[in-house]
């Protein structure tokens, strides 16, 4: 399993909607911005995915997205994954990690990460770049989670299709 995010900017109007209903769209320096996290099988299907404010830290949803693996092999993710305490989750489920460290200043082991394995991060990368081409996606026009989640879903659902035909 991969685990990647993409952040995908919103439209000007794509913000204000008249509910209560999470909109899932966050302020940032940059603007209006949303947060795929997903999870692709070894062959860069999707298999989960959520949402999230543009300015939320990615380590926040990365144990949940292993939740809802139904085996755990090994988790390959880019640094915004880097923490101890999710290396040790992904160790308590039977996996293993192949994530970059962060440098914070210090020289760190090059050495102490599969370089053959993170290379395979790409595909995460790759499914990103296909739904993307939607442009409903590319440039989030919907006010509600739920209608955007809709769309991004039926965009994997797309990438799937294939498969079964």
């Amino acid at each position: 399993m991969s685990t990647f995010l993409a952040r995908i900017r919103a439209h000007q109007h794509s913000t204000g909607a008249a509910t209560e209903h999470s909109e899932q769209i966050g302020q940032s320096c940059g603007g209006h911005s949303t947060k795929i996290h997903l999870a692709v099988d070894s062959g860069g299907l999707p298999i989960f995915f959520e949402l999230s404010e543009g300015q939320r830290h990615d380590i926040t949803y990365a144990e949940n997205l292993v939740e809802k693996l139904d085996e755990v092999n090994t988790v390959i993710a880019d640094k915004g994954y880097d923490s101890e305490p999710f290396r040790c989750f992904v160790r308590q489920k039977g996996g293993r990690t192949v994530i970059a460290k962060r440098n914070y200043g210090k020289d760190i082991d090059k050495s102490s990460m599969d370089r053959c394995l993170y290379r395979y991060r790409h595909l995460v990368e790759n499914a990103f770049a296909r739904i993307k081409q939607y442009r409903s996606i590319s440039t989030r026009y919907d006010k509600l989670e739920r209608n955007y989640a809709s769309m991004v879903s039926l965009a994997f659902m797309l990438m799937w299709l294939p498969m079964y035909c």
